[in-house]
């Protein structure tokens, strides 16, 4: 750590719905020589190739962003509840410890309330989604209709806070819009990529073995609103979509280049340490789906960059990095102590070019929306090898995949595997030794890891033997 580390500025940048390997830099076929400031940051940063959210839905990675914390410890567990202001969050304890802190942008915890939250100096912000054109925004406490497209005036907000804060450590954080649904572009981007052949996953099509090793949910969720035969209520086609949704980016990529700028022109982009994520990835035809709201790699996967030459020179990094170690990587990026109440580690070391002991996975957890019931509350364990999923609420299949021969996840290796209802709980009846002993071992990590976080350990499938006394 340098000795000047309590000094440091912070700026946070957050994206919605952009999954990883939507960056020129990273070989999308579209956005190469179309994103040159995420490029930039890529080549004199850090790159955190296994960047993972532990909740695909905006609500609750953005809560445990904040707060460091698993879904389960700080209860945002749906798009509607607020965040409790007792949580300790980076902001506040940055704010408590004399930093100036903003937030500009979209906030997305309580519903369509956009009232000044706790741990801010400055707060500009909108209700629940927010509009892309001309925007009602509120600008700590007073609404106002701003003319404009969104992530201009939420760029423009951010380097004006940076000119008027210069000289006193301040922490930004700028929450895009950007770039979800509906996909709609400022129109100077509005006529990229026409003609351009769509991108698709080789399990989009609708093919009857394609489906035949995964839960029934998933085949059903193809014809609802997050399913490519259901697009967004029939309100656009896929082709339309996917092009928006590239459109929308290239103005994001506009604003990370005109918040380095900003940095640069008060001379502090040495010292300041950024950090570029999206709050959850997205589906683009995989399995049928689009959206997020479930385990598979391409909903859970995130850009995760770090830009900070006085801390770091540029790598690439695969140990996993979560939405949990935002928080502990900006306190001791300001020299202060991580509260035990954080889940996440610093990412410091690693940015660092340290070999620290390092975690080798992690729990996913989604529960179950009223508003979108055809996804059930999803319970799983991500390894550096498998991805294992379990489903509540609905008697249906679990799913495991071995990603180092099947990384597209064409192939369930729990798709024979029944369950049963025993001793009051469904359980899974494995008939071979060895992929018994596989699961057994999956689901003991889901029970540690939840009962030392604090979550309820049954979610695990394991039981303890003290259930009995209860059923």
């Amino acid at each position: 750590m340098l000795s000047q580390s309590r000094q440091r500025n912070l700026v946070f940048i957050l994206t919605d719905d952009q999954r990883h390997d939507f960056i020129g830099a990273l070989g999308h076929p579209w956005l190469a020589g179309h994103t040159p400031n995420m490029d930039r940051l890529i080549r004199n940063g850090v790159h955190f190739r296994n960047g993972f959210v532990t909740s695909s839905l905006c609500s609750p990675s953005r809560a445990s962003i904040l707060t460091g914390q698993y879904m389960h410890a700080h209860e945002v567990m749906d798009n509607f509840t607020p965040l409790s202001a007792k949580l300790p969050s980076f902001p506040s304890l940055l704010r408590q410890n004399g930093y100036r802190t903003a937030f500009i942008g979209k906030w997305h915890m309580g519903g369509d309330s956009d009232e000044v939250r706790p741990g801010f100096d400055h707060w500009v912000s909108f209700r629940g989604q927010g509009d892309y054109i001309d925007p009602m925004i509120n600008r700590n406490g007073v609404r106002s209709k701003t003319t404009g497209y969104m992530t201009d005036i939420l760029t423009e907000e951010s380097t004006r806070f940076i000119a008027d804060n210069s000289a006193r450590p301040f922490m930004l954080y700028l929450s895009h819009k950007a770039v979800h649904y509906p996909f709609q572009p400022p129109k100077r981007h509005a006529s990229l990529f026409e003609g351009k052949a769509v991108p698709k996953p080789a399990s989009m099509p609708y093919k009857k073995e394609f489906y035949e090793h995964l839960p029934e949910w998933v085949e059903r969720r193809r014809y609802s609103r997050h399913g490519v035969d259901g697009l967004f209520g029939h309100a656009t086609n896929f082709d339309d979509a996917y092009r928006g949704y590239c459109q929308s980016l290239i103005s994001v990529d506009e604003s990370v280049g005109a918040v380095l700028n900003a940095l640069e022109g008060k001379q502090l982009l040495n010292d300041t340490l950024v950090i570029y994520m999206g709050d959850n990835g997205y589906m683009w035809g995989e399995h049928g789906l689009v959206d997020k709201r479930a385990m598979y790699e391409p909903s859970i996967r995130v850009p995760l960059l770090a830009h900070c030459p006085a801390l770091t020179g540029p790598r690439a990094v695969d140990a996993m990095a979560l939405n949990l170690d935002i928080a502990p990587t900006m306190l001791e990026a300001a020299g202060l102590p991580i509260p035990t109440s954080m889940h996440g580690r610093s990412l410091l070391p690693l940015m660092q070019g340290g070999s620290p002991a390092w975690r080798k996975d992690f729990i996913y957890e989604y529960e179950w929306e009223q508003d979108y019931p055809y996804t059930p509350t999803i319970t799983g364990l991500r390894t550096e090898r498998y991805s294992f999923m379990q489903h509540m609420g609905v008697w249906d299949i679990s799913e495991l995949y071995d990603l180092d021969k099947d990384p597209d996840q064409m192939n369930n290796l729990l798709r024979d595997v029944r369950i049963n209802y025993q001793r009051g709980r469904l359980s899974m009846n494995v008939p071979d030794a060895d992929r018994k002993q596989l699961v057994d071992s999956l689901q003991a990590r889901l029970h540690q890891i939840l009962s030392e976080s604090g979550g309820d350990p049954r979610r695990s499938g394991k039981g303890s033997e003290g259930d009995r006394y209860a059923l």
